[in-house]
């Protein structure tokens, strides 16, 4: 059954692209008719979609046939980011302080968590090497951890665990911290979880979109500068 399942979706080049846009937009339509966000649209899509293909028997390969068309949108889409970053210039410049404070906080606490996993599990160097560039964009993340001495791999499945968690907790714990400043708001948010977190930040608001968004760069050149000083220490 599985095999004949396999072999069905191996003819349609859509496949990915539907089974991808019809979970994300079911939660999506579950959360509007209900009022409350009930389900994560990312995170719901991305569990179903490994079920499927696993329950299925159907190849990674096969998925991605239809679902590289996403991964197309993705450069755009992130461009597109930059909107509320514009709008909201003015209000960031006259915070940047406070920006690279908080961003900066939250790498040191970052790196902080690295270390004591890396005490606390007895990691290798190269384990250590491969958490490090967790909390940035997969483009810079993968390649500062390989560059590092690093698993490549294994880091973009981090940075992408770690965006889609960030993206379903970041309400309730803002709110647990009774954090209610947009501005502080979107730099927790961007700091911790990069782009899959500003994508609900933009949701959120526009103020916490674009200091979201200013807070992925900023943690980005901060990693970079403090992620090679801890890997020579490891090593």
């Amino acid at each position: 059954m599985n095999e004949w399942f396999s072999a069905f979706f191996a003819q349609s080049g859509w496949f990915g692209l539907v089974l991808s846009l019809a979970t994300f937009f079911l939660a999506r339509t579950v959360n509007q008719r209900s009022g409350k966000e009930r389900i994560n649209p990312l995170l719901f899509a991305t569990v179903v979609c490994a079920l499927v293909l696993l329950l299925g028997d159907i190849d990674y390969e096969v998925y991605y046939q239809g679902a590289q068309y996403l991964d197309v949108l993705l450069t755009p889409a992130t461009i597109c980011l930059a909107i509320p970053l514009y709008r909201q210039y003015t209000l960031l410049k006259k915070n940047a302080v406070a920006v690279i404070a908080g961003c900066g906080a939250g790498v040191a606490a970052h790196m902080a968590g690295c270390v004591l996993m890396m005490v606390l599990f007895r990691m290798e160097a190269a384990e250590f090497i491969t958490l490090l560039p967790k909390s940035i964009t997969t483009a810079i993340g993968k390649s500062l951890s390989e560059e590092l001495g690093g698993y490549g791999a294994i880091t973009m499945a981090t940075i992408m665990l770690t965006g889609i968690f960030g993206a379903v907790i970041a309400p309730a714990f803002l709110k647990l911290l009774k954090i209610t400043d947009p501005l502080a708001q979107g730099l927790a948010i961007g700091t911790s979880a990069h782009a899959a977190g500003t994508s609900r930040a933009v949701e959120i608001g526009e103020i916490q979109g674009a200091a979201s968004s200013l807070a992925i760069v900023v943690t980005g050149l901060l990693t970079v500068i403090a992620a090679p000083i801890l890997a020579r220490l490891a090593g």
